[in-house]
């Protein structure tokens, strides 16, 4: 539960992948009094991405808002914040994971986040990598999504459009749909 007088702040750094850069980052947020909520970090290439949701009351957002530019400039980062809210997740009754190995082409994540689209369902992460070609073999695609449903859908339609996509795509695919049992607000009471 979101507390009255917390703040929110979400900060993306992008830059140059090199020892202690995350530390520098987490150190200098903590200097500020700000607390990092939830977290993720990826390299991609030679660059890293660090993408935190921090709360502090509001002097401490403040105090970081007004000194992660500077700070992002001696660290040679691009810096994104924007500031935000903290809300109740609405229930989600239903988590799918699914991981795919596809030969690699344009098109093909796409193609997986579409099939979510249409089930309606909120993807929370999706992961993915190139596999370079060797020798005769063509470069391969690996992908790990996790999405969840809302109340209103049925989780376990989207079994069947994934074994469908998988075949017409020659993929190698996996689905696992955990349907979480639902209580009303009266069960409670």
């Amino acid at each position: 539960m979101p507390k009255p007088d917390e703040h929110y702040l979400v900060i993306t750094a992008l830059g140059a992948d090199r020892p202690g850069i995350v530390n520098t980052i987490t150190r200098h947020v903590s200097s500020c009094g700000c607390n990092i909520e939830d977290s993720r970090l990826a390299i991609l290439g030679e660059e890293f991405t660090f993408i935190m949701l921090l709360s502090g009351s509001w002097n401490a957002i403040t105090l970081i808002e007004s000194t992660l530019p500077q700070k992002g400039a001696e660290l040679d980062l691009l810096i994104v914040m924007k500031r935000t809210n903290s809300h109740e997740r609405p229930p989600m009754p239903a988590a799918v994971w699914v991981q795919v190995e596809v030969k690699d082409s344009p098109h093909i994540i796409e193609r997986f986040t579409a099939l979510f689209d249409a089930s309606q369902m909120n993807i929370a992460e999706l992961v993915s990598r190139t596999q370079p070609a060797e020798g005769d073999l063509p470069p391969q695609l690996y992908i790990q999504i996790t999405a969840h449903s809302p109340g209103s859908q049925d989780a376990s339609n989207i079994e069947q459009a994934f074994h469908r996509l998988c075949t017409e795509l020659n993929a190698q695919g996996s689905i696992s749909v955990v349907n979480y049992p639902q209580h009303d607000e009266k069960d409670g009471e």
